[in-house]
């Protein structure tokens, strides 16, 4: 009989430290949602309790007068409920710091207490006290899973609170048993089989309690994994969504760009068109007279052909900048690139009676997107142009500079127009803010300075030293 009850306790034993090491190499494997200390520590004492409990029964002789290992045994069975109960606590709350040191207390207070009974009591006693601290604790821990279960729809927690259930029906039914038994129990083979039966089935109860507990954490690891997963998803499509929504900037931006330059491409093309469509008239002219010489017509046909490659050179310029279509990264020699820049904005400049001062550093290279740092050039020159053209100083002078720098390119774009308003200068490059009185959507420099920043470089807006503004574009040499 006694290797029997005690081979009962193994196996729970057995079964509950299973469990523990089941989930403690699931919690390795997770990392973000720790288990809940209070059941994880009743569990790893509720296992040592009946390990040492099923020890003591085979050594056994008198359950009058057990050893003192049955002491120590029910005091971490005793201790365990603590911790389970204290876990089902902080579902609805924080654990207060009283509660925890009335436990603590109670726990100091159990140990000499089960000491006397197992000295001075009998079984029967020992049993029935047991069985009644029971019956408080699992109606308690019933009460507050009931609270819980109306605020947490969790199966796991209706599992346990019917296991809960359970356990108080079988320690009601050992104490019914204890009460009808008519004689003195000493002996384990006198242990009536109905009571065995009930105790075996609350601590099959117990363990089962634990696999609840087991699966409400793996629940809330698996909504966890679920809600990170949707965030996830929504960070990505909120990224698609700021990506689609550069893109767009970015031709809106080309767009305005485009339309502020109108009468500057009109004014450019209008150049070759015009001498195109005289040659054409003198050549007509000359065809109907019939006194057209073989000098005059080689003349007109180079003139014709010159002026038909300016005007292409003009839109080729034009395209490379406001062409919707990605360029890739190309090493680019930054005093051509500001060239072919200037080559837009040069019938503005002028228009405006400004001067246009270069510093040039020769053989100045970097592996860039042309178009966009292009862009970038024609925003912040038209930019300056259109200071310079609000103000009343004179010269008007534009200074383009560019040079290597230690680990990369400068360029300096400086005017010595009315500047930019202290009041704004915080809120330059903020999207959807302008410094233009007239005119200005506020997307040119956010949108400069974010090329700029994906090329890895950085943009910087300063005061001029002789007046004006002065934008600083570094580029590193090579990208990342």
């Amino acid at each position: 009989m006694k290797l029997l009850i005690a081979l009962y306790f193994f196996i729970l034993a057995t079964i509950q430290l299973g469990l523990l090491l089941g989930i403690y190499h699931y919690h390795r494997s997770q990392g973000e949602l720790r288990p809940n200390r209070y059941w994880m520590s009743s569990l790893m004492i509720n296992i040592a309790a009946l390990l040492i409990f099923a020890s003591g029964i085979l050594v056994i002789q008198d359950l009058q007068k057990p050893e003192f290992n049955f002491t120590i045994a029910n005091s971490l069975f005793y201790i365990a409920a603590v911790f389970q109960l204290l876990f089902c606590k902080s579902l609805i709350g924080p654990v207060s710091k009283r509660l925890q040191y009335g436990f603590a207390l109670s726990a100091i207070i159990f140990v000499p207490t089960f000491e006397y009974l197992r000295i001075d009591g009998s079984y029967e006693i020992r049993t029935i006290f047991m069985c009644v601290i029971a019956v408080i604790f699992f109606s308690w821990q019933i009460a507050i899973l009931r609270q819980q279960r109306g605020l947490e729809l969790s199966r796991q927690l209706m599992y346990l609170q019917y296991a809960t259930a359970a356990e108080l029906l079988f320690a009601l039914g050992r104490l019914g048993v204890l009460a009808s038994t008519g004689f003195t129990i000493s002996r384990v083979e006198q242990i009536p089989q109905l009571l065995i039966l009930l105790t075996i089935g609350q601590l099959v109860i117990n363990t089962l309690s634990y696999i609840a507990l087991g699966g409400y954490w793996t629940e809330k690891v698996v909504l966890a994994n679920a809600k990170s997963q949707t965030e996830n998803d929504e960070i990505k499509a909120l990224l698609a969504e700021r990506e689609s929504l550069i893109s767009q900037l970015l031709k809106a931006n080309k767009t305005v760009a485009t339309g502020a330059l109108s009468a500057s491409i009109a004014h450019e093309l209008n150049q070759p068109l015009g001498a195109t469509s005289l040659n054409i008239q003198f050549l007509q002219k000359k065809l109907s007279e019939g006194g057209l010489s073989f000098d005059q017509n080689q003349e007109i046909l180079a003139a014709l052909l010159s002026d038909n490659q300016r005007a292409s050179n003009i839109i080729r310029s034009l395209r490379s900048i406001f062409s919707d279509g990605k360029v890739g990264a190309e090493q680019t020699e930054f005093g051509e690139l500001i060239e072919s820049v200037l080559k837009i904005t040069q019938p503005e400049i002028a228009s405006k009676n400004i001067q246009i001062v270069l510093r040039l550093a020769p053989s100045t290279w970097a592996n860039i997107n042309r178009a966009e740092i292009q862009q970038v050039l024609l925003n912040l020159m038209n930019n300056a142009t259109q200071a310079l053209a609000d103000s009343s100083t004179m010269p008007r002078i534009l200074q383009i500079e560019c040079s290597g720098v230690t680990g990369g390119v400068e360029i300096l774009i400086i005017d010595n127009g009315p500047g930019v308003p202290a009041d704004m200068q915080p809120h330059l490059f903020e999207l959807l803010t302008s410094s233009k009185k007239r005119s200005g959507m506020g997307l040119g420099l956010w949108l400069c300075q974010h090329i700029v920043t994906r090329h890895g470089g950085h943009l910087r807006f300063q005061d001029a030293p002789s007046g004006g503004a002065q934008f600083t574009i570094f580029l590193p040499s090579i990208q990342g």
